[in-house]
């Protein structure tokens, strides 16, 4: 009976035995080769972009001040409103200076009658000095007299135009054209000649400047680069982020660098001009400028995120290698240009640097490289396409 049993129950041993079979098989199915995307590495011309601390100025700006003394009669402006070059702000009370110009040209007009008296009595000497029917001496005492009068005339003629443009200083005008301040003095106040406020005054902001602060050390390294022939010169374009993270509608363009460096902050002022038609640009404002002074010739950028640290703070990438295998490398990476890095040392035109796929990479490993972003996904069940259209990384990846 024990005989029977047992023979009965010889399929199911060698049912597990066959199923024990193929799992060892299973288990001993090499791993398989991790998928990486690669990127080419290229050379090209880009632009070094850098970004630096800035204030607004005003384009132009001036402080009116009076010319003549007297007491303000009217005041012709709004505050705060734009104003014309030669626009006439205040009007002083004119009545003096108007009884100067008078005076003035009665003092012109007796001289000038002195004068025509004194030319005829000369005119009149000199045929009788000729016939000595008077002497030369009172002839030289006529046309002496004759001079005399004309230098008065002259004098007189000067001081009638003194009296003229006092009493046009009467009426202050605006010496530029632009956005006028509060006025700092009201109708019925005493004003004088040379005094040390001013009545108001008017701001230019259409252009308007902003006062870039950069680093001297960071211009020496810049000259540097640009004498070794490494980079060369870019364009003078800028751009602005405003305080509050905005960026400006309107590109500028520097102007200028100062050749001095302020010993307080160690930087030296770069200013740029921008269009300020809209009058969003005040002065005195923080902004964040944007601009490239240098542009590095044959260049070679690296996506970030092919770019890591190892723990002495070198940058490394993996490569394609031969026959497929993962080579780690040390590169020179010390400034980043948008979301790349730029290599100055250790790659080559024609590397193939891994940017996907690093979690599985190890060095020297075997990959299976392609072009980066254009991995096909793996067929598999509905759940697993529903991750990946959610956004979850490929298996692998």
């Amino acid at each position: 009976m024990r005989v029977l049993l047992k023979l009965s129950h010889l399929p199911v041993l060698a049912l597990l035995v066959a199923l024990a079979g193929c799992g060892a098989k299973e288990a001993k199915k090499p791993p398989r080769t991790p998928e990486a995307g690669y990127v080419t590495v290229t050379a090209q011309d880009v632009a070094l972009p850098i970004e630096l601390a800035g204030r607004t100025t005003a384009y132009e700006t001036s402080e009116v001040r009076p010319q003549v003394s007297g007491v303000i009669k009217a005041r012709h402006f709004v505050e705060g409103s734009l104003v014309k070059k030669d626009q006439t702000l205040y009007e002083i009370d004119p009545s003096l200076y108007r009884a100067a110009v008078a005076q003035a040209e009665a003092n012109m007009a007796n001289a000038q009658a002195t004068l025509e008296a004194a030319q005829a009595k000369a005119a009149r000497y000199k045929p009788l000095a000729d016939i000595e029917a008077v002497s030369k001496q009172d002839y030289t005492d006529a046309r002496a007299a004759a001079n005399q009068a004309a230098a008065q005339v002259a004098q007189t003629k000067a001081a009638l135009d003194t009296a003229r443009i006092n009493l046009r200083f009467t009426r202050v005008p605006a010496p530029i054209g632009g956005r006028i301040g509060r006025s700092l003095v009201t109708t019925g106040a005493l004003v004088t000649t040379g005094q040390t406020d001013p009545l108001t005054s008017i701001q230019r902001l259409d252009p308007i400047f902003v006062d870039i602060q950069q680093s001297s050390a960071d211009l020496v390294t810049l000259r540097r680069e640009l004498s070794t022939g490494g980079v060369t010169p870019s364009s003078a374009a800028v751009t602005l982020t405003l305080e509050d993270g905005s960026p400006y509608a309107s590109p500028g363009r520097v102007e200028f660098s100062e050749a001095v460096v302020d010993p307080n902050t160690g930087t030296v002022t770069v200013r740029a001009a921008f269009p300020n038609p809209t009058g969003l640009l005040l002065p005195g404002m923080y902004v964040r400028a944007h601009l490239s002074q240098a542009t590095a010739r044959n260049a070679i950028l690296v996506p970030q995120q092919g770019v890591s640290r190892d723990p002495r703070g070198e940058a490394t990438v993996y490569l394609v290698g031969p026959g497929n295998k993962a080579v780690l490398r040390t590169i020179q990476a010390n400034r980043t240009v948008g979301d790349k890095w730029l290599v100055t040392g250790g790659l080559a035109v024609g590397d193939k640097v891994l940017t996907e796929g690093l979690n599985n990479v190890k060095p020297n490993q075997l990959v299976h490289p392609v072009p980066a972003g254009s991995a096909p996904r793996r067929p598999g069940k509905a759940g697993a396409a529903g991750a990946q259209n959610s956004g979850s990384p490929r298996p692998g990846y």
